[in-house]
């Protein structure tokens, strides 16, 4: 009787010690979760299995996704255990998860704006696993010729006297102010230059949507910008907002950009550099891949170059997509060891190795073989990234942001009213 239940007391210990937690991770489908799910397959199979914790993904469909993730958080639900963030919705999520400081992470590895993109007041809330941000693509062919051609410099010279005030030079898109942007607009524009071998000098993304005021906001920051003063206080009703509304507008009014931009956003502003249409535009980094791509951009895949938004202060939007720890978990010890798993290099590099975009500077100076853009997303996101805010009214200032300057470049109020308009249903949003 006695060897029995020492030998019953045996299994039942094997199976405690080798017993496994299963932690539960929501992600949305796409590049990003089946970059993320051969990590998890690789983690299950070595450092999880030795351990005895397993990660399993869930996918939400991408639309409504944020609001079913919130409606289970807002439940207190224990079914998800790592939660799916985004720099936009970081604020409105913050309440329902674990501040990431004092564990055994190393968050010091990622690029110093990526982390303040999923920090709030002052706390990092989520582990940045794919960075976004803009680039200024133009056709170098085009540019090479402008600089060297002494026609097309005489050209240039006599429409930027003309439409910008001034005589301007042809310089090297890293060098340009927004002046030089407008006069170049103007110059591979057919309405002003009939040699022009594009139609329009720029395409810009003027639908209603608040993803294209984040491109808008490059704007703002580069003329010295931004949604709030030193003290915190919102304010829009600025010199700089001023001109970088009138900036969209009169590229607009001009004809220097496609006649239907206020229905475009990234796939089509993408189609219309993609077939030669336009010959320059302000678009994410995640362009850069299928616009170099010999199959999906057969007319302009060895044509791209990429410089930063032009001055006078270059600046880039930056946001990132990460991982964070559901306050209502109850596995957080488990879910910890394999976030710290993933605030390492190794795994960062699996993850971009399988499609990921993970803001690690190493990391991504190193792929530049496979991916070319990826030291050039280091580079800007480390010297020109700006984070505008994480707050928790982050998207419904946004979405007052495109109304209004939507009725401003559409001619519907003047610029002046439009950013009254912003600023006073902002002010109510925020409660002052």
């Amino acid at each position: 009787m006695r060897k029995v239940l020492i030998i019953l007391f045996l299994v039942l210990l094997s199976s405690f010690v080798f017993s496994i937690v299963k932690v539960n991770m929501v992600y949305w489908p796409g590049p990003e979760s089946e970059a993320m799910q051969k990590v998890v397959n690789w983690w299950n199979q070595t450092e999880g299995k030795k351990i005895g914790v397993e990660v399993e993904i869930i996918n939400f469909s991408r639309e409504g996704f944020w609001t079913k993730q919130e409606t289970m958080l807002a439940a207190h639900s224990p079914t998800i255990d790592i939660v799916f963030v985004a720099t936009y919705i970081l604020g409105r999520l913050a309440q329902h998860l674990v501040p990431l400081e004092g564990f055994n992470l190393n968050p010091d590895i990622f690029i110093a704006s990526a982390l303040d993109s999923m920090s709030y007041e002052g706390l990092l809330y989520g582990l940045p696993m794919d960075v976004s941000n803009h680039f200024l693509y133009y056709r170098k062919d085009l540019m090479q010729r402008l600089l060297t051609d002494p026609q097309w410099k005489s050209k240039y010279e006599e429409l930027s006297e003309k439409y910008v005030g001034r005589k301007l030079t042809p310089k090297d898109p890293s060098e340009w102010t927004w002046d030089d942007y407008k006069a170049t607009a103007i110059f591979f524009t057919k309405k002003y230059n009939p040699d022009s071998p594009t139609k329009y000098g720029n395409v810009l993304q003027m639908k209603n949507l608040v993803y294209n005021i984040m491109i808008w906001n490059d704007v703002l920051w580069s003329m010295g910008g931004k949604w709030f003063d030193e003290n915190g206080k919102f304010n829009i009703v600025t010199e700089p907002a001023r001109k970088a509304a009138l900036f969209y507008k009169e590229l607009y009014d001009m004809g220097t950009v496609p006649p239907g931009v206020t229905t475009y956003e990234f796939g089509e502003a993408n189609e219309a550099f993609k077939t030669g249409k336009a010959f320059m535009m302000i678009q994410w980094s995640a362009a850069y891949h299928i616009l170099s791509d010999p199959k999906s951009s057969p007319l302009v895949y060895d044509k791209v170059e990429i410089a930063p938004i032009p001055g006078p202060n270059p600046s880039t939007h930056v946001h990132c997509l990460g991982i964070a720890l559901s306050k209502y978990s109850r596995k957080k010890s488990a879910a910890l060891k394999f976030l710290a798993f993933i605030s390492t290099q190794d795994a960062m590099k699996m993850y971009a190795n399988n499609g990921g975009i993970p803001p690690v500077e190493p990391i991504l100076m190193s792929m530049g073989d496979k991916r070319p853009e990826f030291p050039k997303i280091a580079e800007h996101v480390k010297k020109y990234g700006f984070v505008e805010t994480t707050r928790g009214e982050t998207m419904s200032i946004l979405k007052i942001l495109s109304d209004e300057l939507t009725s401003i470049w559409t001619g519907q109020v003047s610029v002046d009213e439009g950013l009254k308009i912003a600023q006073r249903k902002v002010e109510e949003l925020l409660g002052r």
